[in-house]
């Protein structure tokens, strides 16, 4: 019995790519960077692949720069490059479970417009 299980946490490393299905069926594709236990490391970056449900939560709200945790399983998608006939791989992660863990970025707006002038006296 053999055990395919890849746990990670990172950041997008870009926008996810989403296309739809005639089915109805959708896949997000997006990378992640996840950093190695010295800060001074380069990260290491990993292919992933979101199906369903979670493709449009990925959609939705992962944005580049988001962190994201995922667990899934590795696969190797395999095809042959049409330029030069070579055969070509790449490991891919197919994402299971998705969490939304906050943003790399600065916090945006909250909202609400805050139109009162603070140097005015508020008239109650």
């Amino acid at each position: 019995m053999g055990i395919n299980s890849v746990s990670l946490v990172g950041y997008a490393g870009r926008d996810p790519v989403v296309r739809e299905f005639e089915s109805g069926n959708v896949v997000a594709n997006l990378s992640i960077a996840v950093s190695r236990r010295k800060s001074k490391d380069e990260p290491d970056w990993f292919n992933l692949e979101v199906w369903g449900k979670q493709a449009k939560v990925v959609s939705d709200y992962v944005r580049k720069g988001s962190l994201i945790g995922i667990v899934g399983k590795l696969k190797i998608d395999s095809w042959i490059d049409r330029n030069s006939g070579e055969p070509r791989s790449k490991p891919v992660i197919t994402v299971d479970q998705l969490q939304l863990l906050g943003s790399k970025r600065e916090p945006e707006s909250n909202g609400y417009n805050d139109t009162l002038n603070h140097t005015e006296e508020v008239p109650f």
